[in-house]
């Protein structure tokens, strides 16, 4: 069954200020006819009432002009007073209305400014023309109070419409705020999994790629020999496997049945990553200075993945057979340097690069001039970059001054105390 309130049409704000007008005058036209107790009306009661029915009509326009409106209906009442009029809250109805509306749609100050000009006038009105038999303290709070108590109302009004406002501006601002905080969230998990799966991927896939290009030259040459390189190169697919189904598995719920992935990647398996280059011709040396000291697992990976795609493109894009990874302890921080002492190739971290085998013919000049790219671009980079920023780190990559190419990652101990420029 429908709510019969609900299913009434909305009134017009026209309508509404009529309906006001007509109620004002039903109460103020008795309101003309009051008198003191014990005096006789010394005036007609008809001036009275069309006065109060003229006030009642300037009304409806308190939401177009409140100001002009305050003062017309001020007027009225002042006339009444000074006709002998006793000023009660019948009569004052028409002012009362007015002085509400000035309040809800003004600030507080021109509210307050036009009720107490308007309790001065009709005050002193009182005082001056008001019946002599009227105790003096109705002459005086009379007036005040019941023009005082529609402009309170009015102010209270505005402000509880202002907060409301203001709730609800807070309220959409926090939900966009979630909205964009969720985005924000969603679009670094991508780009940390892509991360994630291109050091994966990219590793593995180019010391697969060059023991395949060596399994292919050896079958004619030295069939022995192939057949290890075979070997090693399905060593290489598997471990790129496991460490694909670990990455792929951290993406998965927590609640999965599946058995668990293998433990993160960190810097304690730093011996096991290079000795993965070895089949592809690149010896790794690896040592540390300083007391060590231990990374938190976001920041242990982070330097495991930076050493791995560092590694990666020496492999890929540098002309040399060794490279040297240096751990350096500091008391707020680990400085993880990269080196190798060959020649560039191509850009060190562009997508999709050449790749050698340690047998391979000289790679294509790419010397400066030759119309090859710079060095320092590419998504690998850029990825480092990331990551290092990610652990609250920073990264360093450039030509050494005595040829080759150097990675310098900076990763502090504690990233919340220890934030590096």
């Amino acid at each position: 069954m429908k709510d019969p309130v609900r299913a009434l049409p909305a009134l017009s704000p026209r309508l509404v200020d009529v309906i006001v007008a007509v109620a004002l005058f039903a109460c103020a036209f008795p309101g003309s006819m009051i008198t003191f107790p014990g005096s006789d009306l010394g005036v007609s009661w008809w001036p009275g009432a069309l006065l109060a029915g003229v006030s009642c009509v300037i009304v409806t326009g308190r939401r177009r002009r409140p100001r002009t409106t305050v003062a017309l209906t001020l007027l009225g009442a002042f006339v009444m007073s000074v006709l002998g009029y006793l000023p009660t809250v019948l009569l004052l109805g028409p002012l009362m209305v007015a002085l509400y509306s000035l309040a809800l749609v003004t600030d507080r100050r021109t509210a307050n400014s036009f009720a107490v000009a308007a309790v001065a006038v009709l005050v002193g009105t009182s005082l001056v023309a008001g019946p002599a038999q009227e105790p003096l303290i109705l002459k005086l709070l009379g007036p005040a109070a019941w023009l005082l108590l529609p402009t309170s109302l009015g102010t209270v009004a505005r402000l509880r419409s202002a907060y409301l406002v203001a709730e609800r501006a807070r309220a959409e601002h926090a939900e966009r705020t979630r909205e964009e905080e969720a985005l924000r969230r969603v679009t670094e998990e991508r780009l940390r999994i892509a991360r994630d799966l291109h050091d994966v991927v990219a590793h593995h896939l180019v010391l697969a790629n060059l023991q395949a290009t060596l399994v292919t030259r050896q079958l004619a040459t030295d069939p022995d020999r192939a057949a290890d390189t075979a070997t090693e190169l399905a060593g290489s697919t598997s471990s790129a496997l496991r460490e694909l189904k670990s990455t792929v598995g951290l993406l998965r719920h927590a609640g999965s049945t599946d058995p668990s992935p293998e433990p993160t990647p960190g810097l304690a398996r730093l011996p096991e990553l290079a000795a993965s280059f070895r089949p592809a011709g690149l010896t790794v040396t690896v040592r540390g200075e300083g007391e060590p000291r231990p990374l938190p697992a976001g920041a242990d990976l982070t330097a495991y993945r930076i050493v791995q795609e560092a590694l990666t493109n020496v492999t890929k894009h540098a002309a040399t057979d060794t490279a040297e990874v240096r751990l350096t302890h500091l008391a707020d921080r680990l400085v993880v340097t990269v080196t190798d002492d060959g020649t560039p190739t191509r850009d060190p971290g562009s997508p999709d690069p050449p790749t050698r085998a340690p047998d391979s013919p000289d790679p294509p000049d790419r010397s400066p001039g030759s119309g090859g790219p710079t060095p320092g671009s590419g998504y690998g980079l850029v990825g480092m970059r990331e990551r290092a920023r990610s652990a609250g780190g920073l990264l360093r990559v450039g030509p050494r001054p005595g040829g080759g190419f150097e990675v310098v990652a900076e990763l502090p101990f504690d990233p919340g105390k220890n934030q590096l420029a």
